[in-house]
């Protein structure tokens, strides 16, 4: 019975931010808030207020040593996580043709800073946070590496800028040497970066919403790779990754937030990089949508399961 309430509770959640999501769909059919408005604000989503919500989880954690170690923990786990989910996907999706690095993309990289980091505050607060920004700064290194070779069709040079400046590293960049000195900002400065950092959940996931609106519903229920990639991406790497972490040791928030980061729907950006290298946006949108409808349902069971776990 204790699973039930674990599972209505984070059901609980995730239904939150689905109403954000609706409220993005209506604005958009309504054309009060538009995709191509919505559009407009991802640089601001991107470059400010992600890293605005890392630097405030830096700021909210004391600094001691289990804290310390949990950070470096998510961050060598989600580096196993990916690296392991590049081996899955690897020899898939064959038969989807110029298709398939989308549905390989889809399957192993997670929205981790768009939903991820709202639902980590929601069910583990500033602590969930912390350890998320671990999260998101591997979920760059990766992505703008290997996703960037997996989803180009003509084979550039790595620029390394794109590697080393993205938010997840900024936000370290800046928050980790405040949280190891445990320095105490001024409230001139503290302040905004904590209105910012507020604005995430609400902004991204209205953003979403209108992304949804735009999205062939009905037609992504009828690609049939949309299953396995949901399959790959909502059950099997973040079950598994529960029940090693759990065989390891790891309990607590620490695995609560592990639990919302692995189970994490396919990356937002799965759109971005398919219009960005020439990959059908469209088929993008129908892998990301499908994995975040579906997610209402899964991710409240791998969270209520690392509760249970933990």
């Amino acid at each position: 019975m204790q699973f039930f309430s674990y599972m209505t509770a984070a059901f609980g959640q995730v239904a939150i931010l689905a109403v954000l999501v609706a409220v993005g769909y209506v604005c958009d059919k309504t054309k009060l808030y538009t995709q191509a408005v919505s559009k407009s604000c991802n640089d601001l989503l991107f470059y400010i207020i992600t890293p605005a919500v890392i630097i405030d989880s830096f700021l909210n954690v004391e600094f001691n040593p289990e804290n310390g170690a949990s950070f470096l923990a998510v961050f060598l786990i989600m580096a196993v996580f990916h690296l392991a989910g590049m081996a899955l996907v690897k020899p898939l999706f064959r038969k989807a043709g110029e298709h398939r690095p989308i549905y390989q993309y889809a399957s192993m990289y997670g929205n981790v800073g768009y939903m991820g980091l709202p639902l980590a505050k929601a069910v583990a607060g500033a602590t969930g946070v912390f350890y998320c920004s671990a999260a998101v700064a591997i979920f760059n290194i990766f992505a703008f590496t290997h996703g960037v070779a997996l989803m180009q069709k003509k084979k550039e040079k790595m620029q390394v800028k794109k590697l080393l400046i993205n938010p997840g590293s900024l936000g370290i960049v800046i928050g980790l040497p405040l949280f190891l000195l445990q320095a105490q900002l001024p409230a001139v400065l503290a302040e905004p970066i904590g209105y910012l950092g507020s604005l995430n959940t609400p902004l991204a996931m209205l953003m979403f919403g209108t992304y949804l609106a735009n999205t062939d519903l009905p037609g992504m229920f009828r690609q049939k790779e949309n299953y396995l990639t949901a399959l790959i991406k909502l059950l099997i790497l973040p079950v598994a990754a529960l029940g090693i972490l759990f065989l390891c040791g790891v309990r607590g928030a620490l695995l609560v937030t592990c639990a919302v980061v692995c189970s994490a729907p396919s990356a937002n950006n799965t759109v971005m990089f398919a219009a960005k290298y020439g990959r059908d946006t469209g088929i993008a949108s129908k892998a990301t949508g499908f994995t975040s409808v579906l997610s209402v349902v899964t991710m409240p069971f791998c969270i209520a399961l690392a509760d249970l776990l933990g």
